[in-house]
């Protein structure tokens, strides 16, 4: 591959944010923190054409454009200097470890199979707000190439529009003004434990059902959508560790990342979440559902404003403002927040719930797409990584499973339908489950 050659006026580069900096130390031989945003479409996908728009999205988007290279103190994200990256065929096993020196050095990976079209960000590229703009954006470019008039609005970005520069700014450095720092500690959580299957390979299993069926449950406990959501998996992940023989009644814990740019007004293409922890503590004793949902819903609105997110904030910020630290190479940043990771990174969280909400697109767009996808990448240790999104009156939510038993999925879905929400699922494993729930 012929390095292309770029005046260095030319060059664009940007610091990694305040979230995208913990990534590359999280990173493992077999693991990275990806995820997947997937579209099926009415008709099979040209990749010509998926290649052209490709070329076409990514002028519009800079902050994708580039590749991240290793600084002495800090990794940096620099302007990518060799074309657009490879259209390719889908693989089995989504959200695979991110090699650098791979697919051109972007950040993302492009995939079509048949009529499906999927992208994979590394997280330190940006969040899910960020990723599902390029994402309708490329697949609206896209359609359009094959003829159909879509116009822009919504989640699709005018591609003909100059790129803003409120969207490459990092966020978190530009509002954080906090005193205070909220406090870290998390007790160790319960995690299901099981057989685990091979290295790069993961169970994932989507379910989709009606948003005005589970609105109506939410609304008779008073919650919201990712509140009740997120307190089924909290009582699935309950109720399995009190039916175990050794149940040592452990916290058990959920991680919910939330977009701050609601709170910021920021426009930021780039990371700009933060991640709420809940724990409910079985020794207290028996819980009930509504219990459960009442406590997590009272929690999350107690977190959810201004001053308790810049606190959050001002911790999260809290290493990389240290003078010592700023000194301190890049390499042994990354061994230090590796050795973190293993030890404590997914121990406080029993399961993890990140849900991008209603995802809008041109009404003349809508009949060209048959569902939208949000797949979180497999952990290292927990068993339910969970995807969330809205589109045309449906929720797709998806679990990814790193063990052979699909006992966390079978119960959470199981469970919705006993709550009176109908499910139907499919799988990307034939093994799982199908059909109707």
């Amino acid at each position: 591959m012929e390095k292309l050659k770029i005046p260095l006026r030319q060059r664009t580069w940007y610091k990694l944010d305040n979230a995208a900096k913990v990534f590359p130390g999280q990173d493992s031989s077999s693991w990275s923190n990806v995820y997947r945003l997937s579209a099926t479409l009415t008709e099979t996908i040209d990749p010509e054409l998926l290649e052209k728009a490709l070329e076409i999205t990514l002028k519009r988007f800079p902050t994708f454009d580039v590749r991240m290279k290793n600084g002495l103190f800090w990794h940096y994200l620099e302007k990518n200097p060799y074309g657009t990256p490879p259209v390719m065929q889908d693989i089995a096993n989504p959200c695979t470890r991110f090699k650098r020196k791979e697919n051109r050095g972007y950040l993302f990976k492009v995939y079509y199979y048949d009529n499906r079209l999927s992208v994979e960000f590394y997280h330190s590229l940006t969040d899910g707000y960020g990723a599902s703009r390029f994402f309708m954006t490329l697949t609206a470019v896209y359609l359009r190439l094959t003829g159909k008039d879509i116009p822009s609005g919504e989640s699709v970005f005018d591609v003909n529009e100059k790129p803003r520069p409120e969207e490459a700014e990092d966020s978190y450095s530009k509002v954080c003004n906090s005193k205070a720092k909220a406090k870290r500690l998390q007790k160790f959580t319960y995690r299901f434990k099981g057989e685990r299957l091979p290295k790069h390979v993961v169970n994932v299993t989507t379910g989709y059902m009606p948003v005005a069926a589970i609105k109506e449950k939410a609304s008779e406990h008073g919650v919201t959508v990712t509140e009740y959501l997120a307190a089924v998996l909290l009582w699935v992940m309950y109720n399995m560790q009190k039916s175990e023989p050794k149940n040592k009644e452990k916290h058990v814990g959920i991680q919910i990342p939330v977009n701050a740019r609601g709170f910021f007004g920021s426009q930021t293409l780039r990371n700009f979440m933060l991640c709420y922890s809940f724990q409910i503590d079985p020794k207290m004793g028996e819980y009930t559902f509504p219990e459960i949902v009442k406590q997590l819903s009272l929690y999350l609105r107690f977190i959810n404003n201004e001053k308790e997110l810049q606190a959050m904030m001002n911790g999260n910020m809290g290493i990389e403002r240290n003078p010592l630290m700023k000194i301190v190479p890049s390499f042994l940043k990354d061994f230090g927040v590796s050795v973190v990771y293993k030890i404590a990174g997914e121990k406080a969280t029993s399961c993890l719930l990140s849900n991008v909400g209603v995802i809008k697109v041109p009404k003349e767009m809508e009949q060209y797409i048959e569902k939208l996808v949000l797949v979180m990448g497999p952990a290292m240790i927990n068993g339910a990584r969970c995807g969330s999104l809205s589109f045309k009156g449906t929720l797709a939510f998806s679990i990814s499973n790193i063990y052979v038993s699909t006992e966390i999925q079978r119960e959470f879905f199981t469970t919705l339908v006993k709550f009176g929400i109908p499910v139907k699922i499919e799988s990307n494993k034939n093994a799982i489950m199908g059909g109707d729930c």
